[in-house]
């Protein structure tokens, strides 16, 4: 159910927050061992939120959220609950205060049943890079549901919990969401705050969400959004209204890029995305045609800058202060050596050190300043084309299907699938991943899905856009 029959559901008394958590928590049991979607699940802890907001009743309840399931990506500080952003190195860490986005899903009385598992430190697209082992497609054990916040992406395909929140840092919410066919919304960059979220990059890094439907994601981010005094990041734009309207698309101008039907474009991904811009444009959408001249170089900068702000965030991580410590060191350079060396998994250190590298004297003109050159460059490719456009349709992914099982010694075909996804996150804008067929059945959608990219703060828009396709989808699959 969507959480708006949900909360229609509490209201009336047909069910209870108790009896969705324990539901919630049998499906956790079921299938947790299959799919490996939990590091922790905090059962005493989501009963008595469950019970207490049953006690205090739904007539008045803050958000459609109060005493819904869900599930927070294992990069959220939860005082009290281990927050190990599945690494050895914080595999027994214990976070001492709630992050804004807990805080805020707390007030709106979400229950949160537990912490997803995700790449090491935010680090991959295929969540198969974690200490506690690789998360599993719900439909398909044979492919990857992405990452790195696959296993938010699996708990709400697989009916676990109803919505879960991510991070997207290059795609890695938009990516699971389209390879596992649910849909995955990643704000304007600054939209919720970042305050107790473990870094990854920082110029990067925004919490995203995950729903069956763009209505679902529109509760969620209505209990997230706004300026936070915690976080200097964080933006001071007004808060809309996201709680979508579906109708027509009349008047909406979607631009396509000529760049993204390049030769890597699976030819049933370029098929699924004629499809819904022709349903889109019965609906009374135009489309026109735009260019992002520095599309192409989007991936290299987005790994020089990533790799370089990452480097730069872990460097926290020494083994003195808090996390694993060796237990073989006697001098201070042997604990940071040999702690980094056992707490950090192979792609961890890779991008540590190809970020220790771009930063690196006589190398930082040559690669990092050239990155931020093309970041620039193509954030006015972006604003160029909306002075055009209201919203731009893209893939999510080169093709709908990837491996779960990638050759660690060629990382190059893992991060060629961030194509589409990390320029956004490049020029900071919102995008909203949704399936191309048919919505809400991820086990006939998963790996077919769009995405629709606004301008800074466009989220209500670009949620209304998608709500009106999944009405449209809904009526003709009837």
């Amino acid at each position: 159910m969507s959480l708006h029959h949900i909360a229609q559901q509490l209201r009336t008394g047909q069910t209870t927050s108790k009896a969705l958590t324990q539901a919630s928590l049998a499906a956790i049991s079921q299938h947790n061992k299959r799919l490996n979607v939990f590091i922790s699940v905090d059962e005493a802890g989501a009963l008595e939120q469950a019970q207490a907001c049953d006690a205090k009743g739904y007539d008045d309840a803050p958000s459609a959220l109060f005493g819904v399931p869900m599930a927070v990506k294992d990069v959220f500080m939860q005082q009290g609950i281990r927050t190990s952003c599945a690494s050895a190195f914080l595999k027994d860490f214990i976070a001492p205060f709630d992050s804004t986005v807990i805080q805020r899903l707390k007030a709106a009385g979400a229950v949160i049943v537990g912490k997803t598992n995700m790449d090491e430190f935010a680090m991959g697209s295929t969540n198969s890079h974690s200490h506690f082992g690789a998360c599993i497609h719900p439909f398909n054990p044979d492919i990857s549901p992405g990452g790195s916040s696959g296993g938010s992406a699996v708990a709400v395909a697989s009916g676990m919990t109803p919505v879960a929140i991510g991070t997207d840092t290059g795609g890695s919410v938009r990516q699971p969401a389209a390879l596992c066919g649910v849909v995955g919304m990643k704000p304007t960059y600054g939209r919720i705050s970042r305050y107790g979220m473990v870094a990854y990059a920082s110029s990067l890094d925004q919490c995203g969400i995950f729903g069956r439907t763009a209505g679902d994601c529109a509760t969620v981010l209505q209990a997230l959004a706004g300026q936070d005094k915690l976080d200097a990041t964080s933006g001071n734009a007004p808060v809309d209204n996201y709680t979508p309207t579906p109708g027509t698309c009349t008047g909406l101008k979607i631009g396509i890029a000529k760049e993204f039907w390049g030769t890597s474009l699976d030819s049933s991904i370029r098929q699924a995305m004629e499809h819904s811009l022709e349903l889109y444009k019965n609906l009374g959408a135009q489309v026109l045609d735009i260019s992002i001249p520095h599309f192409p170089q989007a991936v290299a900068s987005y790994y020089v800058t990533a790799t370089a702000e990452a480097s730069s965030n872990l460097g926290r991580f020494d083994g003195v202060r808090y996390g694993q410590r060796a237990s073989k060191a006697d001098r201070l350079d042997e604990i940071y050596t040999h702690s980094r060396s056992q707490g950090f998994g192979s792609e961890v250190q890779r991008r540590i050190m190809l970020g220790v590298f771009v930063l690196s004297s006589g190398y930082y003109d040559a690669y990092y300043l050239k990155a931020q050159k093309i970041r620039r460059l193509l954030a006015e490719d972006f604003a160029t084309a909306f002075t055009k456009v209201d919203c731009i349709m893209s893939p999510v992914t080169p093709s709908p299907r990837m491996s779960a099982h990638l050759d660690e010694d060629d990382p190059t075909r893992e991060y060629l699938a961030d194509l589409y996804t990390v320029p956004v996150n490049m020029a900071g804008l919102p995008a909203i991943s949704f399936p191309c067929y048919q919505v809400n059945q991820p086990h006939l959608a998963y790996g077919y899905a769009c995405q629709l990219i606004g301008p800074p703060w466009s989220e209500a828009s670009l949620l209304n856009a998608v709500a009106s396709y999944e009405c449209s989808v809904a009526t003709d699959s009837d």
